[in-house]
C-alpha cells in the first residue's frame, strides 16, 4: 500500500493539478477490486440485530435482501472511484413492514486502495465510512466517527439529543462459497444512560442474482452488437 497515492485523507499530499481527471474504463465490473465479490443480488435468512429498549436490549433476527449494482466511474478531478449503488431491505418474521431501509454508495479507488461505504437511512441520519484494502483482500473493515468532517456521522437533532451515535463499523469477511458475511456495530450514547450502548448487526449473504452492466458498459455493447 505504501506505493499508493494517498492524498484521499492527507492535504498535504494534494498533486498540483487537482483538475485533471484521468481516463476511465467503461467496464466497472472489471474495476472493482475487493469489491467486485460483492456485486449483485443476495439474501440472508441469520440476521441478528441487538438494539436499545428502555427495559433492556433486544434481540432480534430478521431476514434481508441487498441489491447492489455498478455505477459508472466517478471522479473528484485525478481522483477516480469504481463503485456500486447498492439498497437494504430489512425485514422481521413477526412483522409486515420493513424492518431497516438503507441506500447508498460502495466505492473503490484503485490508486490508493480507499474503500468508502456511505450510509443513508430514512430516519434522518448518514454517515460516509471509510477503510483501506487490497484488490485480492478477503476482509473489509471502515469505520465512520461522529465529529470529523471527512468520514463521519451527520444525524437529526433528536438523534442527537436522544440516541445519539458516535461511532460506526462495518467488517466484511468473503468467504470461499462465495458468499459473505457482515458484523456492522455502532455505538450509541442512549438518552438517560451513564455509558455508550453497542448496537450490533450481523447476517450472511448469499447470491440469487447477478449484476447488471454499469450504464457506460451497457451503452457500448449495444453499439457494438448493432
Amino acid at each position: 500500500m505504501a506505493s499508493r497515492r494517498r492524498y484521499d485523507c492527507e492535504p498535504l499530499h494534494l498533486p498540483a493539478d487537482i483538475f485533471t481527471e484521468p481516463d476511465a474504463d467503461s467496464d466497472t465490473l472489471a474495476n472493482l477490486g475487493p469489491l467486485r465479490r460483492l456485486a449483485g443480488i443476495w439474501e440472508g435468512h441469520r440476521g441478528v440485530d441487538l438494539n436499545p429498549k428502555a427495559d433492556g436490549p433486544e434481540r432480534r433476527e430478521y431476514y434481508e435482501r441487498i441489491e447492489m449494482q455498478p455505477i459508472d466511474a466517478q471522479t473528484n478531478g485525478p481522483q477516480l472511484f469504481y463503485g456500486l449503488r447498492y439498497h437494504v431491505h430489512i425485514n422481521t418474521t413477526e412483522e409486515q413492514i420493513a424492518f431497516h431501509d438503507q441506500v447508498g454508495y460502495w466505492l473503490w479507488e484503485p490508486a490508493t486502495g480507499l474503500i468508502l461505504q456511505t450510509v443513508a437511512i430514512p430516519r434522518g441520519q448518514i454517515a460516509i465510512a471509510a477503510g483501506h484494502a487490497e484488490p485480492d483482500t478477503k476482509k473489509l473493515a471502515l469505520k465512520a466517527e461522529r465529529g470529523q468532517t471527512e468520514y463521519g456521522i451527520c444525524s437529526t437533532t433528536f438523534l442527537e439529543l436522544a440516541f445519539r451515535t458516535d461511532s460506526y463499523s462495518i467488517e466484511v469477511d468473503f468467504h470461499d462459497d462465495g458468499s459473505w458475511t457482515y458484523v456492522s456495530e455502532t455505538s450509541l450514547l442512549v438518552k438517560g444512560r451513564a455509558t455508550p450502548f453497542l448496537h450490533r448487526d450481523q447476517n450472511t449473504l448469499t447470491k440469487i442474482a447477478e449484476p447488471e452492466l454499469n450504464p457506460w458498459a451497457r451503452i457500448l455493447q449495444g453499439q457494438q452488437k448493432a
